[in-house]
């Protein structure tokens, strides 16, 4: 079986400036990915590249179809969704009108009260806050509501770029916990770029290592985690 999402040769830049060179990578159907790297590796670009986001030469393909060139709403409704660094909080709406604004794009709008039911099975506390305003939840909360209006999407491939960030380490442990969790019952690939690599490798099955844009390392999480390079590097021991 093809992978559900795979990138072949794949480069993107900004203007004149590549930032992406030749990259091969895959999600497998019901997977996680992680993409390790320092700061300014390419890993956000990555996301953005397989969102249409950005320019890029190579194949992207998802489902067997190539994917690269389409808009970012057309692959919205192929099942991609994104839940970007910096969350994207419409800070002056409600927490429930933030995802009921998530649900836009859908294809179809049937069944939304019962996606919402489910988001909030997920994520107890933004039923708790779903009539407060977004700009006054907790960066924690806030990451949740961006996974959350990903999710009510319906999805078959989730995006995510930097759920830690500036979060404290028991926030971080639970959205880790809730993505597994969506990724076992729900049937949810993602593809996850993180820099808290010790986290990551423990949730995703595969990963692979960014440098300057390239792909310099790449295996079964398991393995990349024992590799000593890496464990001085983003390890820490």
């Amino acid at each position: 079986m093809p992978p559900l999402l795979e990138a072949l040769g794949l480069e993107a830049r900004y203007g004149w400036t590549k930032v992406l060179h030749d990259l091969r990578f895959s999600v497998e159907e019901g997977g996680i990915t992680t993409i390790l790297g320092a700061n300014g590796a390419g890993k956000t670009t990555t996301l953005r590249a397989v969102c249409g986001m950005v320019k890029t030469a190579g194949e992207i393909r998802f489902d067997g179809r190539r994917i690269d060139g389409k808009a970012t709403e057309d692959l919205v409704r192929l099942g991609i969704a994104h839940a970007p660094e910096g969350r994207g909080t419409f800070v002056g709406l409600t927490v429930e009108e933030n995802l009921r604004l998530g649900a836009y794009a859908r294809k179809t709008k049937a069944s939304i009260a019962d996606d919402l039911d489910r988001i909030y099975q997920y994520f107890p506390v933004l039923l708790e806050r779903r009539r407060q305003l977004g700009g006054t939840l907790s960066g924690g909360e806030q990451q949740m509501l961006a996974i959350a209006r990903a999710l009510i999407l319906r999805p078959r491939l989730l995006l995510l770029d930097e759920p830690s960030l500036g979060l404290a380490p028991l926030v971080v442990r639970e959205i880790f916990r809730i993505v597994r969790t969506i990724n076992k019952e729900q049937g949810v690939s993602v593809l996850l770029v993180e820099q808290n690599a010790s986290m990551a490798l423990r949730l995703a099955d595969h990963a692979y290592l960014l440098e300057t844009g390239r792909v310099v390392m790449s295996g079964p999480s398991t393995e990349v985690g024992k590799d000593d390079s890496v464990r001085r590097a983003y390890l820490g021991y």
